[in-house]
């Protein structure tokens, strides 16, 4: 096994808690779960709605995938909380599904928990597999 790179994009939101964007082992991606937080602007308000904050989490992995030479062709299993389970599941699922050609959508887990940080309706991680 090779040694772990961890990783912190210059480009994506500050961290809202001590850990790196992302760590790679041996062409396997494990990107932390992204917060709908703003690139460069920390103290920003969260965006409005499950939807809105589904895209912005999504954008928020795509910076750091993109940071790695990765996008989201390369995501082979996502991991995603939401805090309003039966109210925003299937808004979440319809931002969440434009993001992925049907016929190439990663396996996925759903989980319904209490809070997240920054009072965030919903926040995902990745695992990506490099060519």
């Amino acid at each position: 096994m090779s040694e772990p790179i961890f990783f912190m994009s210059p480009d994506a939101p500050t961290p809202v808690a001590p850990f790196s964007h992302a760590v790679e082992v041996d062409g396997w991606v494990f990107v932390t779960g992204q917060m709908p937080t703003w690139p460069g602007d920390d103290a920003r308000p969260l965006p409005d709605g499950v939807e809105a904050q589904t895209a912005r989490v999504m954008d928020n992995l795509i910076i750091v995938l993109r940071g790695l030479g990765l996008g989201l062709e390369h995501v082979v299993q996502a991991r995603i909380y939401i805090t309003r389970f039966k109210e925003d599941y299937a808004a979440m699922n319809a931002v969440y599904a434009s993001y992925f050609p049907p016929e190439r959508r990663p396996a996925r887990t759903c989980i319904g928990v209490t809070g997240l940080a920054r009072d965030a309706l919903v926040e995902i991680d990745l695992i990506a597999r490099r060519p």
